[in-house]
């Protein structure tokens, strides 16, 4: 039950009605409009914007957006449960709800259980490709936040009624696969009893060693002899699967994990005749997006690799690109850009008509070509939305943490996980929109203050829970059961408290609708995070004033419709946390 839905169905009739009576014009756009809470609760419980948004198409018989707004306003006067309706400023529309409309939600939530807030199916299907970290050492925290936020991302669209497959996209065909079998070797004649030193390009790290070991366990010496070429043929899977090995566990310890492992060198083995990447250029050539060209020095200083030679292009400016984008390097071998072409073709062969991709800042210049990519192998029937990840600057009272003698050079993810614990980290990762700096204070994060947002919150459900076994003691043959307290006269209800929390638990469907079309997670936990304050804001008006408590022995009706909001806020609480991935303990110390 969505309120918010509720009224923008019936604000959409009322202007289908004047569509219908010739005050507005055919085919109007009735999507642009939004309902929702105002920015100030003292203007009411919802407000819309939708008198601004057609104010150009209904000036022919409206003077001005106010008076339009009026029109609409006089309408939704009749609607029921309609308390008030007022206009503000030049034409914001803000409405006043009856009591009975949030008992109503009440009543849903509670008999709806855990499905209160969970979208109805969707057939758009989506794949959503998150961390893909290149398969040469731990997970470090910056990977992570790519992690949580992916991970929470498709969590919350299946909650919104999405079909969704969460993709790591393999990185094992590259030049750093090759950096990574050799930095292998050395260790695997580290094994056998050499003094090695790591030189400068290769990975110094202690995670080798095990390779190392492994290589001699299965090998021996007999590896020494071997021509480079054939020792880096062999080497390099082993290496990589190690490293995969260890990157599931890096994740497995945020809870985290994927249903496919694409692996980018199979775009590169030909399957017969058949090669992946050139099929994937050869359908651009047929929509003659493919041509031959020279493409215009870049602005500021020239990179070292800047070539002025013909080449082959991808015609990406006609789909929003700056430049076009070549396909072709100069020794005839694809470039890495071809090769994501190639890749997004497959996701779409599989029937993804919405793609995530999850990315580290520093591939935002990559973005338009690759949104303009899948608008042209898809013909425009997918799109393409990618999520940068700006850094995690990991601090400790406030100072930089910087080294790992595990990594060699980063501190690692698991080690992040093992010092604060996966809530502190999935939590804290998404409390802040993804595309700004999060600066992750290790000692912060585990402070159990109402300065700790992922403490904040949980202690927020602890307390509710402590509510209700106390009211066990108070009420031994009470019946806690959603179905039970759904009956409770919710009419007496009607401190303000009570009322703002009501309020804001009926909000739930709602945002876990717009988190969802906007692909913003940490909607989620700003909302659980607002919840929360509620709930301790009620709590402490309890401790001054007694008679405003949750449990009132000498009233027994009036305790069971308290208990009913203290149970529905639990309720929808656990379920926002476990969108996000995150724990809610029902006791704490």
């Amino acid at each position: 039950m969505n309120i918010f839905a509720h009224f923008q169905e019936e604000i959409s009739n009322i202007l289908k009605a004047m569509i219908a009576d010739g005050r507005l014009p055919e085919h109007l756009d009735l999507q642009r409009f939004v309902v929702e809470p105002p920015r100030d609760a003292s203007k009411g419980d919802i407000a819309t914007n939708a008198a601004m948004i057609y104010a150009a198409d209904a000036k022919v018989h409206f003077a001005n957006p106010r008076l339009f707004a009026e029109a609409i306003a006089a309408n939704l006067r009749a609607v029921t449960g309609v308390e008030e309706v007022t206009v503000a400023g030049p034409g914001f529309i803000n409405l006043q709800l009856q009591p009975q409309v949030f008992f109503d939600v009440m009543r849903f939530a509670l008999t709806h259980g855990e499905e209160f807030g969970r979208g109805s199916k969707q057939p758009v299907k989506t794949n959503v490709e998150y961390v893909s970290a290149n398969p040469t050492g731990p997970m470090h925290v910056g990977h992570g936040r790519g992690a949580v936020f992916g991970d929470a991302l498709a969590s919350l669209l299946e909650f919104a009624g999405y079909p969704v497959t969460r993709e790591y996209y393999i990185n094992d065909a590259g030049a750093q696969v090759d950096v990574l079998a050799r930095s292998a070797i050395l260790r695997y004649r580290e094994a056998l009893g050499e003094n090695i030193t790591i030189p400068e390009g290769l990975y110094p790290g202690d995670y080798l060693v095990p390779v190392g070991v492994d290589l001699k366990n299965r090998y021996g010496a007999t590896l020494l002899d071997k021509p480079e070429g054939e020792l880096l043929h062999l080497v390099r899977p082993i290496a990589i699967d190690s490293m995969m090995d260890m990157i599931r566990a890096d994740l497995a310890s945020l809870n985290i994990s994927h249903d496919v492992f694409f692996s980018e060198r199979s775009l590169m083995v030909k399957q017969g005749d058949f090669d992946a990447v050139e099929a994937a250029l050869g359908d651009l050539r047929d929509k003659g997006l493919v041509y031959q060209g020279r493409l215009p020095p870049p602005k500021g200083q020239l990179p070292e690799d800047w070539e002025d030679r013909e080449q082959t292009l991808f015609e990406s400016t006609k789909f929003g690109d700056d430049v076009d984008r070549p396909l072709l390097k100069s020794d005839g071998g694809y470039t890495y850009f071809a090769s994501d072409i190639a890749y997004h073709k497959t996701k779409f062969d599989r029937g993804f008509t919405s793609m995530i991709d999850v990315w580290g800042a520093d591939h935002g210049g990559y973005v338009k070509r690759m949104v303009a990519a899948v608008q042209a192998i898809s013909d425009g029937r997918a799109q393409l939305d990618v999520k940068l990840c700006q850094l995690v600057r990991l601090m400790r009272n406030g100072e930089p943490v910087k080294m790992s003698k595990r990594s060699g050079d980063f501190i690692t993810l698991r080690e992040v996980v093992d010092e604060v614990g996966v809530d502190a980290v999935r939590f804290m990762m998404l409390f802040r929109k993804n595309d700004a700096t999060l600066d992750f204070d290790l000692a912060k994060v585990i402070d159990q203050s109402k300065e700790n947002p992922v403490f904040y919150v949980q202690y927020a459900n602890a307390r509710a829970h402590s509510v209700l076994r106390k009211a066990l003691t108070a009420f031994p043959d009470l019946d806690l059961a959603n179905d039970t307290l759904a009956h409770s006269n919710l009419a007496l209800l009607d401190d303000e408290g009570e009322k703002a929390l009501l309020r804001l638990i009926s909000q739930y469907p709602r945002q876990i609708q717009a988190a969802a079309a906007a692909h913003e997670p940490h909607r989620l936990a700003f909302y659980v995070h607002e919840l929360a304050t509620a709930f301790h804001a009620h709590w402490n008006r309890g401790d001054e004033k007694p008679q405003l408590r949750f449990i009132n022995q000498d009233n027994r009706e009036l305790s069971q419709a308290r208990l009913a909001l203290v149970k529905l806020f639990t309720q929808v609480l656990m379920s926002g946390l476990r969108v996000l991935g995150v724990s809610a303990p029902v006791e704490m110390r």
